[in-house]
């Protein structure tokens, strides 16, 4: 195993291996920086698909013949509105309150379960209705779209139950915060691209 000594320099903690490798704490974040851009990537090729065969119906159904926009907008609310959510946990994380940030945390995971169960409803309802991704070029690049979004809110909410409990047993340690930073920062990204799925999927998919 190897052993690990920690040292100040600025007031900032440095961790040094037995060899004298030195690991900043800022260099998690860089790191996740990084991922969240190589998604903005992934997210921008899945937009340019559906831009270019979201009109492609072969003869079949429209998004104006689908779309519940309705349940749409409830779906929308429950993941905005966890992302306020997350937001008080994380204000809970600076006051060092750590059942606060626990609460806030469970609301949040409630939240995006929500979203999910809708989102596998509306999924459901659209194959029984025979507009499964096989109908149509649309259809397929619909799916596609909004079901990478939807496996990024699965894995967050993995990611967030996993941090409740390394919180509930080690506390608001500093890995435990960087963690949870991090992860603040997936979900925004995740609001920010659904906004995008919402307008230019649904709402002009409905026009």
């Amino acid at each position: 195993m190897t052993a690990t000594v920690a040292t100040h320099v600025n007031g900032a903690p440095v961790y040094f291996d037995h060899g004298g490798h030195h690991h900043p704490p800022n260099s998690t974040m860089l790191g996740f920086w990084l991922y969240l851009m190589s998604d903005c990537l992934i997210f921008a090729v899945l937009f340019a698909v559906y831009a270019v065969l979201g009109r492609n119906y072969a003869a079949g159904p429209s998004g104006a013949d689908l779309f519940d926009l309705n349940l749409v907008a409830i779906n929308t609310a429950l993941l905005l509105f966890s992302s306020i959510t997350y937001g008080f946990a994380m204000i809970g994380m600076q006051a060092r309150r750590k059942a606060q940030v626990l609460g806030w945390l469970a609301v949040t995971g409630l939240l995006g379960l929500g979203f999910l169960a809708i989102e596998l409803y509306e999924f459901h309802h659209l194959i029984h209705e025979g507009a499964g991704p096989g109908r149509s070029a649309f259809l397929s690049s619909f799916f596609t779209l909004v079901g990478t979004h939807g496996l990024h809110v699965t894995f967050g909410s993995i990611w967030l139950v996993t941090l409740m409990f390394q919180v509930n047993r080690h506390g608001l340690t500093a890995p435990n915060r960087r963690r949870l930073m991090c992860l603040s920062m997936f979900w925004h990204f995740l609001d920010v691209v659904w906004i995008g799925v919402f307008t230019f999927v649904y709402l002009m998919g409905s026009m």
